[in-house]
């Protein structure tokens, strides 16, 4: 396990240990899902900018029956 140091204010700090505390989690724990929430968030916003793009370049649908009959799933 790895220690990663953060520097707050005294304001965020009362603020991140008395949500922590509300959760019944650790500030470590707080400070860690919100940074990895955060990340998720970051991906998934490119991963939908990419589909986007790819689909207006050629912007074909297909329904849920169409695409089990094309792979043989239904």
């Amino acid at each position: 396990m790895s220690v990663i140091t953060l520097r707050l204010n005294e304001e965020d700090a009362r603020i991140i240990k008395e949500y922590a505390a509300q959760e019944r989690r650790s500030v470590s724990d707080v400070i860690r899902l919100a940074i990895l929430d955060r990340i998720e968030d970051e991906y998934d916003l490119e991963a939908y900018k990419q589909a986007k793009a790819e689909f207006e370049k050629d912007p074909i649908s297909y329904s849920l029956d169409e695409i089990e009959q094309k792979y043989g799933l239904a």
